[in-house]
């Protein structure tokens, strides 16, 4: 499960750092920090923001498949996949000339850019495989990223894969503990780390009246940090690198209920995840021996909006399987297994 993390932490990094994402490669970032700090972050924003959201919001997911708390030291381990499924808007993102200072858009998908109007949708990291291209003054024109065509990738639908993986521990009172932990791994160039910590409590005992009733009724609060940094050489510099990093939480009140080896379960909250994106180290962009920019890219996204769930659990024995699909700003679907020991 950590390399798959690793994986969605190099989606964007990959977008920094290496080939075929020329305009923010090695080889092609120089070109575009040449034109401006400001038509990079610009470019970079609009191509990255979807996925920064995306990831974001699908690391609220797989907290939970039931709204039943364990008993004292009780305990399950789940592994989960979200889909996390992408609107059609976020497949491009509108390049405007007129807000570029140096850089320009010229050509897009083969086809020159309208000088009248100076601007075109072209590929987010999560739109079709086509190219677009960019030009600082009468330099040579360099190639933008295309998008990753997500359907075609995963062959499953327009969707990014976040995979989840939880420890519960039942703790007195009605609370459960749940962590999320994978401690700083290095691979090549690469740094990763992921920390996330939940509280579900049994809220139905506090309502008289209603704690007699057939079903669980708890409240849950969770939050996922994870952090990410791959080393890049774009220029003459020191210390070059991207990092990304991100923070979400997830604020929800659960329902359940258990007939026979089947639970049906669901949940209605909040989703807040923040992000950052950020190019460190020094660049010497017009390679005379003397730093031009220190940390030139550092950008915040974020996103909020409620969610609802509803899913289904079964347990044989000590062994669970569970679907569930979320309403939000961006739809989720989340299956898994675990095991579960009351």
């Amino acid at each position: 499960m950590i390399k798959i993390y690793k994986s969605i932490a190099l989606i964007l990094l990959l977008s920094l750092a290496s080939k075929p994402y020329v305009i923010y490669a090695q080889d092609g970032i120089g070109d575009i920090l040449k034109g401006s700090l400001k038509d990079a972050g610009y470019l970079v924003e609009g191509y990255v923001t979807p996925v920064m959201n995306g990831i974001g919001n699908g690391l609220n997911q797989g907290w939970y498949n039931t709204a039943k708390v364990h008993k004292t030291l009780g305990v399950d381990f789940t592994v989960s996949a979200t889909l996390v499924y992408v609107p059609t808007g976020d497949q491009f993102f509108l390049v405007d000339n007129t807000k570029l200072k140096d850089v320009k858009l010229v050509e897009y998908d083969n086809m020159p850019i309208d000088k009248q109007t100076g601007s075109a949708s072209v590929p987010t990291i999560f739109g079709p495989d086509r190219t677009s291209k960019y030009q600082v003054g009468t330099n040579q024109p360099f190639n933008g990223p295309p998008g990753l065509d997500l359907k075609n990738a995963i062959k499953i639908a327009n969707a990014l894969p976040v995979p989840i993986y939880n420890l519960g521990i039942g703790l007195p009172k009605g609370f459960d503990l749940k962590i999320r932990f994978a401690p700083t791994l290095t691979a090549g160039d690469l740094k990763f780390n992921l920390f996330g910590i939940g509280v579900m409590h049994d809220v139905k005992q506090y309502i008289p009246g209603v704690k007699a009733l057939p079903f669980d009724l708890s409240a849950f609060v969770g939050y996922t940090h994870m952090k990410a940094e791959q080393k890049i050489n774009a220029t003459a510099g020191a210390n070059q690198r991207a990092e990304i990093e991100f923070n979400s939480t997830t604020i929800q009140v659960l329902i359940s209920k258990k007939i026979s080896v089947l639970t049906v379960y669901g949940g209605v909250g909040y989703n807040i995840a923040k992000s950052n994106l950020a190019m460190k180290g020094t660049y010497d962009l017009d390679e005379d021996g003397t730093v031009d920019a220190t940390d030139p890219v550092n950008l915040d996204f974020s996103t909020t909006g409620v969610r609802a769930t509803g899913g289904i659990r079964l347990k044989f024995a000590v062994f669970t399987l569970h679907g569930d699909y979320t309403l939000s700003k961006y739809n989720m679907l989340n299956v898994g297994f675990g095991i579960a020991v009351r």
